[in-house]
């Protein structure tokens, strides 16, 4: 029993190794980070026909694939390969083409998710695993409107508007909103965007050399990746126009023999001799100029400028009505300017094109009748500005020689009117120049009299202070005087009755005692100290001399005699 269990043991183990030397060693496989694994069934269902992908149980291309992480497969019933994800990045969109799914209903070219063809929705920026097989992803640019710009939508798809009207959800044709500034994630299949210029634009007719359109300058982007959609969306804009305009040259290539047709190194080089702004970016270039009979029969060409806007709000009334910019200034600001030019400029003498006056009477005129004409077109008109009028040199000789012989007569008379103020001036200025020597005089004479009012003023203000100060010591003086004078009879009267009054003691003392030696006497005695030693010092003749050799004088004084007789030395 115990060697049955042990060979069980043993096989259950080696069974599990064997199974995992199997899935680790032969059965597993990685995807790595941006990967994906398009896994292939050698065995299942057979796919029906038409469809290319298969699903869980079916022989051939799965339509799941195996995202990035550690797999485990059979390689005897499945195959796989590792392709990258399709990455989309900032500013792009990716166009899904769907190679299965259902048939697209007649008339419809785009499709939603489950039908066969190009998607409507489109993909953002991000990471895609899709199975190749079955869709084929386009990456392609965003949609973005410049700043400067509107972009004008036109749907591609759908029923078709009735005419004159815009499109709405589902309709086929242009669209009354507009995209503003910004990127946008449309489908080009789908929708059709067209960036036109909104606010001031150029119209610059530059003579016999026809025209030039000048739109303003675009606002730079700080975004890198924006700024290059930006120049792609221009590119593209100005790949449109140029179309266009090959379309004209071949269309009038035969029609037109008189000047006006013209290169565009010749506009160009025009348009610096003309000096227009050439900091704008031009848009293009046409044939076109105005030139007109005035109303004296002479031809004249006309340089101008005319500034005109167009409204955010207008844009789409206008690419629906005339198209893009160019084919609105071409069908309706260019043949409005010539038709309204040569309307009011025939009603002009030519003389009036030279003089000031005439001039900007017509320019006046000109503008406020190009700005009627065009606000039905939604189109607004600011100026149209003359630069230069070419009139023919038999009449612009005798006025310009007439025009410089009164501008010289009117030169002459300024001169002698120059001379006489210059006269005037000059007599003006010795004027000043004596007045103001005359000046300087009196302000330096007022200068003295105000320095020696001064120094008068100083002096007697101190003459005055040190007599009021001697005035003052002689008071402070005397008072010093009377005060020493006051005090030194103070004191001797003081010393008089103190002395006075002692030597009245004294006589009363005197006289109580009845004589002067008794009361002498008295005051001896009262002054001997009580321990008084009285020595009586008996000596025969001759001996006291003797006894007062060996004797010290202290010793025959008492000490309290001694001290107070000290005192009263004192």
């Amino acid at each position: 029993m115990k060697f049955a269990t042990r060979g069980i043991f043993m096989a259950v183990l080696a069974i599990g190794f064997i199974w995992f030397v199997w899935t680790w060693g032969f059965c597993r496989f990685y995807v790595g980070p941006d990967q994906m694994a398009i896994i292939t069934a050698k065995s299942g269902t057979v796919l029906p026909q038409g469809q290319i992908l298969a699903k869980a149980g079916e022989k051939g291309v799965q339509e799941i694939v195996l995202g990035e992480g550690r797999h485990f497969l059979n390689p005897y019933l499945y195959e796989y390969e590792i392709r990258n994800v399709v990455l989309i990045p900032a500013g792009k969109i990716g166009i899904v083409t769907s190679k299965v799914g259902d048939d697209l209903p007649d008339g419809e070219f785009l499709a939603n998710p489950g039908q066969k063809g190009i998607w409507r929705q489109v993909l953002g920026p991000g990471k895609y695993r899709m199975n190749p097989v079955g869709y084929r992803i386009d990456v392609v640019d965003a949609t973005s409107i410049p700043i400067g710009y509107d972009g004008v939508v036109t749907s591609l798809s759908g029923k078709q508007t009735p005419e004159g009207a815009f499109a709405h959800a589902g309709e086929k044709g242009v669209w009354e909103d507009v995209l503003q500034p910004g990127l946008y994630y449309v489908n080009p299949r789908e929708f059709s965007v067209n960036i036109l210029e909104i606010g001031m634009n150029q119209v610059s007719l530059l003579g016999g050399l026809g025209s030039a359109v000048l739109t303003k300058s675009q606002m730079t982007s700080q975004n890198a990746p924006m700024q290059e959609l930006e120049k792609n969306m221009l590119a593209e804009q100005r790949e449109r126009r140029a179309d266009y305009f090959s379309g004209i040259k071949t269309a009038t290539k035969t029609k037109q023999t008189k000047p006006g047709t013209v290169s565009q190194s010749k506009l160009l080089a025009k348009q610096k001799e003309s000096n227009v702004d050439t900091s704008s970016s031009i848009g293009f270039l046409l044939s076109q100029f105005v030139s007109f009979p005035s109303r004296d029969g002479f031809e004249i060409s006309l340089d101008m400028t005319v500034e005109f806007e167009l409204l955010p709000s207008n844009i789409a009334w206008i690419y629906k009505n005339y198209g893009d910019l160019p084919a609105a200034v071409e069908k309706i600001i260019m043949p409005t300017i010539l038709s309204v030019s040569r309307l009011k400029g025939s009603a002009y003498g030519a003389r009036d094109f030279i003089i000031g006056e005439g001039r900007e009477k017509f320019q006046k005129d000109l503008t406020e009748n190009l700005a009627a004409a065009l606000s039905d077109k939604k189109i607004i008109v600011y100026s149209a500005l003359i630069r230069h009028v070419s009139v023919p040199m038999q009449i612009l000789d005798p006025i310009q020689q007439a025009s410089i012989a009164q501008e010289q007569d009117l030169t002459n008379k300024e001169k002698q009117n120059t001379a006489k103020k210059q006269a005037e001036l000059n007599t003006q200025i010795s004027l000043i120049e004596q007045r103001s020597q005359q000046v300087v005089q009196e302000t330096e004479k007022l200068k003295a009299e105000i320095n020696a009012d001064q120094q008068k003023q100083v002096a007697e203000t101190k003459a005055g202070t040190v007599k009021l100060v001697a005035q003052i010591e002689k008071e402070t003086a005397g008072i010093r005087a009377q005060q020493t004078l006051c005090m030194g009879k103070a004191r001797a009267d003081a010393w008089q009755l103190v002395e006075g009054e002692n030597a009245k003691g004294f006589q009363m003392k005197v006289g109580a005692f009845g004589d002067a030696q008794a009361y002498g006497l008295w005051q001896l005695a009262n002054n001997l100290p009580d321990d008084l030693n009285i020595q009586i010092i008996h000596a025969g003749e001759g001996t006291f001399w003797t006894d007062l050799k060996g004797a010290q004088l202290g010793d025959l004084v008492p000490a309290s005699l001694d001290q107070n007789a000290k005192t009263k030395k004192k």
